[in-house]
């Protein structure tokens, strides 16, 4: 069996600053705003245009966002918002606004659409992640 460390010298579980968990939800919450913050402009601004360009592309491409809420479509729908929700305060504003999540299955290209929100969700997911890895230190 290997060797497990827990913690730093005090042997216990090590705890992770609370700037790392505000990082974390800041990213989320503005897309790119969380490497702003920690003093990484190019990076930041590359992971919020993608996400904000996704975000928009899937909308203007017909696609319409899941609500996370809704079970009468089944559960795959809930996944689905989930990945949405991973867009943060775009999601937010779109549920508040009711923009969105019309559902315009006879245009062409409505799939390209509902995958460009979904990817655009979890590409933020994946950006909140590392900008709370920066935050913690486990990453330069």
């Amino acid at each position: 069996m290997a060797d497990v460390k827990v913690g730093l010298k005090t042997g216990g579980v090590a705890k992770t600053p609370t700037s790392a968990w505000a990082m974390g939800c800041l990213a989320w919450l503005v897309p790119g705003a969380g490497h702003i913050w920690q003093k990484r402009p190019l990076q930041g601004l590359l992971l919020g245009v993608a996400v904000w360009t996704m975000f928009a592309a899937g909308l203007a491409l017909g696609g319409h966002l899941f609500n996370i809420f809704e079970t009468s479509n089944g559960p795959l729908s809930q996944v689905f918002g989930f990945f949405n929700l991973g867009a943060g305060a775009l999601y937010i504003i779109s549920w508040i606004l009711g923009a969105g999540f019309t559902e315009y299955a006879e245009r062409a290209t409505f799939e390209y659409g509902n995958t460009f929100l979904m990817v655009a969700g979890l590409l933020n997911f994946l950006a909140m992640l590392d900008a709370f890895d920066i935050g913690k230190g486990r990453k330069q």
